[in-house]
């Protein structure tokens, strides 16, 4: 239905494959019988979690399953080193039923016959066998393995980091020090409690991120992909800037229940960049719109990126009203980069272009447009009052029956059978970060870290709630650089939170804080994959690339300290600030979306016609008092006349460059 992308050299396929790889992890492509056995394997995962939405199934045995299914299939599918690729090794069959064995020790209580002693080994927390032990050990090891196949050597690295703090920590200077735990009891807190990894981000794992994960393997096995990015297209047609527009729409239609920012850049730049290069886009310029509409993927409700659900059993608070805080800042998001491409239209002289799309708009919605009723259906369930784990799992159901409306989309058994087992495939490498995260996070319960570093960091700011929250967006971009998203927020939701919480922050708004930076730090080198995915399909550099994909972002990189600063910025969460009138919420996001349109203007340096350097910095300190109020309130009389002379100065700006066109044509005729 849609127009061809431009070919691709099997060099930069294999690039972007190796980009996305990078993201979601590289598996073994197995043919014949073996991978037919690795598929129903993956399959009966899918089987066992949907069971486990529609039904009671204890906690901590949904947990060890979760994780046995999780590990043993990463053991399977990613090789222990490149060279290894799409062979069978003995190994790794070895490891898989290592960690079966080491799971079924723990539900049995150690018997091995009854999981009616289950009970028992958890009790014996505080003085393990000998037998705990070694089976605890070997399952630390199978766990920093999984993660190494499935994301690198980063967040093993981290985690044997934290375990040698936690060990030897009674030697280092104050305030870094305790008392220093033996391994014995580091095991016994790693495995045989809820703290390390069978804690909460497993739990999430286990019960919200695979669920939405094989969701979205529904929608793209039903063809829903296709039809947003043909949506999009044919919607944005006609206009200069239609191009721009279209990608920014598909990027947040494909990329609520897709999740991946690298995988929803690759889907839409390989249809999108030749439309755009005929409108006349530049390949950098094509390639960072590229990447941050994709990075929109995991800010965009109703999915958002795993980190989302994360958030919501932290704050102990429901999915919906996650996905009701991120509503105004991902509009926000999405809005600076429409401002974008509307510059970008006269800054580059774009021209109309007319994608090509078979059909109609008429015919599109008519013939597919029951895609969209799945994801509708997550909200509104969710808003009826059921859970966000009943709510996704009537949404996959309704997404398989509506794809039977028509014969090109129809899940058929083998059709319905791959995409069931694609999608837990495709929540191994976040699984295996979550058991991995556990670790740190049950190193930093036991030692109490977090409470040290939250001292440490308020002690280095003077107390400041503006330093604090800056050292902290510094802390989760530099975490950010090496690891995922997911262990980018697990780490520093524990560790760097609580310094904001201290300060009097709402704990949804620093949560929120560190969420949306720890997303951000993906389009930021050295493992920016998006641009650099991008910057391989439109054939630009990748970090010329990634700069533009900074500009397009840009807005987003200081809409959440409006959060944590603006005594009123929690409206933009859709919460009322300190018992004030809900009127506040639209005038805060009012301040926001202006002072996103100043700070288009001032990266982009271009309105109707090029800008001064003057103009640019008056447009730039508009946006920075529209959205840091606080910097000049005490000297103009308060946040409020703040903003309004923020806006004023914008409305000027504006008027005065429109008119300069056209005075120009007067004087010329």
């Amino acid at each position: 239905m849609t127009v061809q992308a431009e070919l691709l050299s099997d060099e930069e396929k294999r690039k972007i494959e190796e980009l996305v790889e990078q993201e979601e992890g590289g598996i073994h492509k197995f043919v014949g019988w073996w991978g037919k056995v690795l598929t129903f394997i993956a399959f009966t995962m899918t089987i066992f979690h949907l069971y486990a939405a529609a039904s009671t199934i204890n906690t901590q045995s949904l947990r060890e399953i979760h994780v046995a299914y999780a590990l043993s299939l990463v053991f399977l599918l990613f090789p222990a080193v490149k060279s290894w690729r799409n062979r069978v090794a003995p190994w790794d069959i070895a490891a898989a039923g290592l960690v079966v064995v080491v799971i079924w020790y723990m539900m049995t209580g150690g018997s091995w016959t009854s999981l009616a002693n289950a009970d028992d080994f958890l009790d014996r927390y505080v003085s393990p066998t000998q037998t705990d032990l070694v089976i605890g050990g070997i399952l630390i090891l199978l766990v920093l393995e999984s993660t190494r196949r499935a994301t690198g050597w980063i967040m093993p690295i981290l985690s044997m980091l934290f375990l040698a703090y936690a060990m030897w920590g009674n030697y280092l200077p104050s305030p870094w020090k305790h008392k220093g735990y033996p391994l014995s009891d580091l095991i016994a807190e790693e495995y045989m409690t809820l703290n390390g990894i069978f804690g909460s981000a497993i739990d999430v794992s286990a019960t919200l991120i695979i669920l939405f994960t094989i969701f979205g393997a529904i929608l793209q096995a039903s063809g829903a992909g296709r039809f947003f990015i043909d949506f999009s297209l044919r919607a944005m047609k006609g206009q200069p800037n239609a191009a721009g527009r279209a990608v920014v729409l598909s990027s947040f239609l494909l990329g609520g229940p897709s999740g991946s920012g690298v995988a929803t850049t690759v889907t839409i730049g390989t249809v999108a960049w030749p439309i755009m290069k005929e409108a006349g886009y530049g390949k950098s310029a094509a390639g960072g719109l590229l990447a941050a509409g994709g990075l929109g993927a995991i800010l965009s409700p109703p999915v958002l990126g795993a980190a989302a659900f994360l958030i919501a059993e932290y704050l102990k608070m429901s999915y919906l009203d996650i996905v009701r805080m991120a509503l105004i800042p991902t509009c926000l998001y999405y809005f600076g980069l429409l401002m974008m491409t509307e510059i970008d239209s006269r800054k580059y002289g774009l021209r109309a272009v007319d994608p090509t799309v078979d059909l109609t708009m008429t015919q599109l919605m008519t013939r597919y447009g029951f895609h969209f009723t799945s994801l509708i259906s997550v909200v509104v369930l969710m808003v009826w009052g059921f859970s966000a784990t009943y709510a996704v799992f009537w949404s996959i159901l309704l997404a398989i029956l509506v794809s039977y409306l028509r014969a090109d989309t129809a899940l058929w058994p083998s059709r319905l059978f791959r995409a069931l087992a694609d999608g837990s495939i495709q929540a191994l490498g976040v699984a295996a970060t979550c058991a991995c995260a556990g670790l740190i996070v049950g190193v930093i319960t036991k030692t109490g870290l977090a409470l040290k570093f939250s001292s440490i960091v308020i002690d280095l700011a003077g107390g400041s709630v503006f330093w604090t929250a800056m050292y902290t967006a510094l802390i989760v971009w530099v975490v950010g650089l090496a690891v995922p998203v997911t262990a980018s927020y697990i780490m520093c939701a524990v560790i760097a939170a609580p310094a904001l919480i201290k300060l009097g922050i709402p704990d949804y708004a620093a949560h929120m804080f560190i969420f949306y930076y720890a997303v951000l730090s993906e389009v930021s080198p050295p493992t920016a994959l998006a641009p650099f995915a991008a910057a391989t399909i439109t054939r630009a550099d990748p970090y010329v690339t990634t700069l533009q994909s900074w500009k397009y972002a840009l807005p987003a990189f200081l809409v959440p300290f409006i959060f944590v600063l603006d005594p009123i910025g929690i409206g933009l969460l859709l919460e009322t600030p300190n018992n004030m009138s809900w009127l506040w919420i639209p005038w805060v996001t009012l301040g926001a979306t202006g002072g996103i349109v100043a700070l288009a203007v001032a990266a982009q340096g271009h309105l109707w016609r090029p800008l001064g350097m003057g103009t640019r910095a008056i447009c730039g300190l508009a946006g920075i008092a529209l959205t840091f109020p606080g910097i000049i309130e005490d000297w103009v009389g308060g946040p409020v006349a703040a903003r309004v002379i923020g806006l004023a100065v914008l409305a000027a700006v504006i008027v005065y460059e429109y008119r300069q066109p056209r005075r120009a044509s007067v004087a010329a005729a």
